[in-house]
């Protein structure tokens, strides 16, 4: 699926696309950073490009993927979220990183809310999201979300924690729904400052 068909999807602050050339640095930056280091990096430039390589194919494989989160004013890239499935993963995967300078401001929470949001009006009826366990900001932001551990789900090699997402009939008109929906609110009131650790 070329990147000029993958869907447009635009919320308050953010406009998710589909991966393009001119976004590779940014995605080379991270995964060659320490802010990698639960997703398999920090990579080095040839396991980068592949990687980045793959998020592109994706879409052509799969009919879905990885969205660039962008900025909806300046057009500027912020990180990635969207569906995931290469092979040998047991069930399709809701996932997302953010540019190690852009984390604590909520973008993660609102662009994976809005391609959760995708999927389910498209015909997904689960999800999960495969994170280390030693993760805690990926965590902290899945339960945000709503998903929860699942001990009965396969792993991909036993060393990852599965989260399930809320079934869509659970979520819609949730107050869950609601409440990520407000939460998503005051990160947008230029007004409001986040206090404590940064969080996705």
């Amino acid at each position: 699926m070329p990147a000029k068909t993958i869907p447009v999807i635009e919320t308050e602050r953010l406009i998710l696309r589909g991966p393009e050339p001119e976004d590779y640095p940014n995605f080379k930056h991270t995964f060659s950073s320490y802010r990698s280091r639960f997703m398999g990096g920090p990579l080095n430039a040839y396991e980068t490009w592949m990687l980045y390589a793959a998020e592109i194919g994706h879409w052509q494989i799969r009919g879905y993927g990885m969205w660039m989160i962008h900025d909806k004013i300046t057009d500027e890239t912020y990180g990635m979220a969207g569906g995931w499935q290469p092979a040998r993963w047991p069930e399709r995967e809701i996932a997302w990183i953010i540019w190690p300078d852009k984390a604590g401001k909520g973008y993660a929470l609102e662009a994976t809310h809005a391609v959760r949001g995708y999927f389910y009006r498209n015909g997904w009826e689960t999800a999960v999201s495969y994170i280390d366990p030693k993760n805690l900001d990926s965590i902290r932001l899945a339960e945000r979300l709503g998903a929860r551990k699942d001990p009965e789900a396969a792993t991909i090699d036993g060393n990852d924690a599965v989260y399930r997402h809320p079934a869509p009939r659970a979520l819609e008109n949730s107050q869950l729904a609601h409440g990520i929906e407000m939460e998503i609110g005051h990160y947008a009131d230029p007004l409001f400052k986040p206090k404590g650790w940064a969080i996705d």
